[in-house]
C-alpha cells in the first residue's frame, strides 16, 4: 500500500508535467487511489487497467506515449532551441523520476495493495525503464519527432470543431506499390527533401486526369518522410478559412508540415478561394515558415469556368478572369498527372497480376483489361486496380 500510495503524492507534485496528470490513464489511477477499498477498489483497477489495454497493454508504453506528447513549456522551450530556466530543467528531472516509478508499477504491486491473488486480477506489462534518459533522447531528437500529438502520429485532419486531431487509421501508402508516373513523383519527393533541408521549397499542385495516384503520391511523401519529421494535416475545401488558425498552430513547432488540400476546385464566387490565394502568396496571417500547401486537382486551372464567366459583367472583366485562371500559377511547382496510355496502362496491370497471383495467360488478361476500360470509359491507375479486384 506505501509504495502504490507514495507514487501517486510524487505524481501529485507534477507542475512541468501537469497535462499528463489530467490524462485518462493518470485521472484512473487517481480514482484507484482514492476509492474505498472492496468492489470499489476493484472496479477502479479495473478502469486502469482498461486504459493501459487501450495504449497497447504495456503501462511503461503508456507513460512514455504521454510524456513525449505533452505539450510543457520544457519542451516547447528547447524546440525553440532555448536553454529552459534551471528551476523548470530540474522541476522536469525530478518529475520524469516520479513518473520511471509509475512505468515501472507491476500487476504484483497493485495485488498486494489490493490484498489479493495476482492471478484473481487483470495483468499488464512494465518494466523499468529510465524516463529522464528516454524524454532526453526524444529532445536531442526534437526535429525529427516534435512534440504534442504530432509526435506520434504522421496524419492529420481538422475535426467539425476546428481541433487537429490524429488520423488513426492513416493511409499507410508508398512508393513500391506505385508503377509508372517515376519522373512526376521524384519532382514532389525532390521539392519534399528541399522543404526537409530547409531550403527553398514550393507549394505543389498535382493536377490531371482522376485515378493517376495524385493522393496517393502527396500521402507516399508524408509516410517516406515521416522519421525525418514531415507531418500531413489534410484540410477539406471548407475549411479553407480556418488556415491561419492551423498555421498559427504549428508555428514555431521544430516539425515541417504538408498542408493537404484534395480534389481542389473552386467556383468564381467561392468565398475559399481568397484565403487559398493569401496562403500561396505568403500572407503573415495565413502561411507559417515550417509549411507548405501540396493541393490534387483534376482541373488544370482548379476554377470551374463556364462561358457566362468569359461574358461576364465586370467592367474589367478580363482582369477578373485572369485573376481566378491564374490560381494554379500560384503554385511553385504543378506536376502534370496525365492519364496512361494504352502501354502503360497494359504495364500496371500485368504487375499487378503477378503481385496479386492472378493466373491467366497475358494476351488474355490484357484483352480483358482493355474490354474493361471501354466499360469504364477511360485508362488509369486505378481503373487497372479495380479490373484485378474483379478478377480476384
Amino acid at each position: 500500500m506505501k509504495k502504490i500510495n507514495g507514487v501517486y503524492e510524487n505524481l501529485a507534485l507534477a507542475s512541468v508535467f501537469i497535462g499528463v496528470m489530467k490524462k485518462p490513464l493518470c485521472t484512473a489511477f487517481s480514482a484507484y487511489i482514492r476509492a474505498e477499498r472492496g468492489i470499489e477498489k476493484r472496479a477502479a483497477y479495473a478502469a486502469f487497467v482498461a486504459e493501459i489495454y487501450k495504449g497497447g497493454g504495456s503501462l511503461t508504453k503508456c507513460v512514455q506515449t504521454l510524456i513525449s506528447e505533452d505539450e510543457n513549456p520544457y519542451v516547447k522551450t528547447t524546440a525553440q532551441g532555448k536553454k529552459p530556466l534551471s528551476c523548470i530543467e530540474k522541476s522536469a528531472k525530478k518529475e520524469l523520476e516520479f513518473f520511471t516509478e509509475f512505468a515501472a508499477l507491476t500487476t504484483a504491486d497493485f495485488a498486494e495493495d489490493m490484498d489479493v491473488s495476482e492471478m484473481q486480477i487483470p495483468s499488464f506489462d512494465s518494466v523499468k525503464t529510465d524516463m529522464n534518459a528516454f524524454y532526453k533522447k526524444r529532445l536531442r531528437s526534437i526535429r525529427k519527432y516534435g512534440y504534442g500529438i504530432f509526435s506520434s502520429h504522421g496524419m492529420f485532419r481538422l475535426s467539425d470543431d476546428k481541433e487537429i486531431e490524429p488520423i488513426i487509421s492513416a493511409d499507410n501508402t508508398t512508393f513500391d506499390k506505385f508503377i509508372g508516373y517515376e519522373e512526376e513523383r521524384t519532382k514532389v519527393i525532390e521539392n519534399t527533401r528541399m522543404f526537409i533541408e530547409g531550403r527553398p521549397a514550393a507549394n505543389v499542385l498535382l493536377c490531371g486526369d482522376a485515378g493517376t495516384g495524385k493522393s496517393s503520391t502527396v500521402k507516399a511523401v508524408a509516410n517516406a518522410f515521416f522519421e525525418e519529421g514531415i507531418r500531413l494535416i489534410e484540410l477539406r475545401k471548407d475549411q479553407l478559412s480556418s488556415l491561419p488558425y492551423v498555421m498559427a498552430k504549428i508555428s514555431g513547432n521544430p516539425l515541417k508540415f504538408i498542408i493537404f488540400i484534395d480534389d481542389l476546385s473552386f467556383n468564381r464566387s467561392d468565398d475559399h478561394f481568397s484565403m487559398l490565394k493569401a496562403a500561396l502568396e505568403g500572407s503573415a496571417s495565413a502561411k507559417a515558415e515550417n509549411a507548405v500547401i501540396y493541393a490534387t486537382s483534376n482541373r488544370r486551372h482548379i476554377i470551374k469556368e463556364s462561358f457566362g464567366d468569359r461574358e461576364g459583367d465586370d467592367v474589367h472583366r478580363n482582369d477578373t478572369l485572369q485573376e481566378t485562371l491564374s490560381l494554379s500559377e500560384r503554385f511553385g511547382l504543378v506536376v502534370l498527372f496525365s492519364k496512361p496510355n494504352k502501354q502503360l496502362y497494359l504495364e500496371i496491370v500485368r504487375v499487378l497480376a503477378k503481385k496479386y497471383g492472378v493466373t491467366m495467360p497475358t494476351s488474355e488478361l490484357e484483352i480483358q483489361a482493355e474490354a474493361f476500360a471501354l466499360r469504364k470509359g477511360n485508362r488509369s491507375a486505378r481503373c487497372a486496380e479495380q479490373f484485378i479486384d474483379s478478377l480476384l
